[in-house]
C-alpha cells in the first residue's frame, strides 16, 4: 500500500509531466489576420467569465468592464470586475509594447513584470498574481491565453498554478461589439 506522501509525489510528477507537453505560441504563427492587442483593447470592452477549481467545479461567475486607452506604445487597461457574490474589484494594467513586438505589463496585484507575446490570432500573457482568499494572500502563476475569434470577439483561458500544479482555471469571453452594455445592467 502506497503512503500518502508517495501518492502526492506521483500526482505532482504527473501534473508536471502533463504541463510540459503544452501547446507553444509559435503554432499559431500562420494566421491571415494577426491579433492586434493595442487595437482590440482600445476603448470599451465587456467580458463574462467563470472560475473553476482543480476539480472543474465552477466556483465563481463574473462580468468585467474594461476601458482601454493607448498613447503611442503605452496603454492602460482599467478593469472593473463584478462577481456573482457581490464583490467588486479593480485592476489597472500599465502595458508597454516593446521593440521586439512583445508586451510588458504591471498592475497593483501583479508581482514584477508580466510578459505578453503574440503569434497569429493568439496572445499569451504570463505573470505572478497576488490572490487574496479568506484573508490570506497567495502568490500564484498565471498563464493567460487569448484567441481572437473575429474583430469583436476574443476567448480567453487562464491556468492558475502554485508549485507547478494547476489550482484553478478561468475562462472569459470578450465582446467589443457591445461597448454600450455594462455589467451592472445585465
Amino acid at each position: 500500500m502506497m503512503s500518502e506522501a508517495i501518492k502526492k509525489c506521483l500526482s505532482i510528477f504527473t501534473a508536471l509531466l502533463i504541463s510540459s507537453c503544452s501547446v507553444q505560441l509559435e503554432e499559431y504563427q500562420q494566421s491571415k489576420t494577426p491579433f492586434n492587442i493595442k487595437s482590440y483593447f482600445n476603448g470599451n470592452v465587456i467580458a463574462w467569465g467563470i472560475v473553476q477549481d482543480y476539480s472543474n467545479e465552477v466556483k465563481r461567475r463574473f462580468c468585467v468592464e474594461i476601458d482601454g486607452s493607448w498613447q503611442d506604445n503605452n496603454g492602460v487597461l482599467a478593469e472593473t470586475f463584478y462577481f456573482d457574490d457581490g464583490e467588486v474589484s479593480y485592476r489597472n494594467w500599465q502595458l508597454t509594447l516593446m521593440a521586439d513586438g512583445s508586451y510588458q505589463g504591471m498592475a497593483e496585484d501583479v508581482v514584477g513584470i508580466a510578459i505578453g507575446k503574440h503569434k497569429g490570432f493568439a496572445f499569451q500573457f504570463q505573470y505572478q498574481l497576488l490572490l487574496t482568499l479568506d484573508n490570506e494572500t497567495y502568490q500564484v502563476n498565471m498563464d493567460d491565453w487569448m484567441y481572437q475569434i473575429d474583430q469583436h470577439k476574443v476567448m480567453n483561458t487562464t491556468s492558475m498554478s502554485k508549485f507547478g500544479v494547476e489550482v484553478a482555471k478561468i475562462t472569459l469571453f470578450f465582446d467589443k461589439e457591445l461597448p454600450h452594455k455594462r455589467c451592472n445592467s445585465n
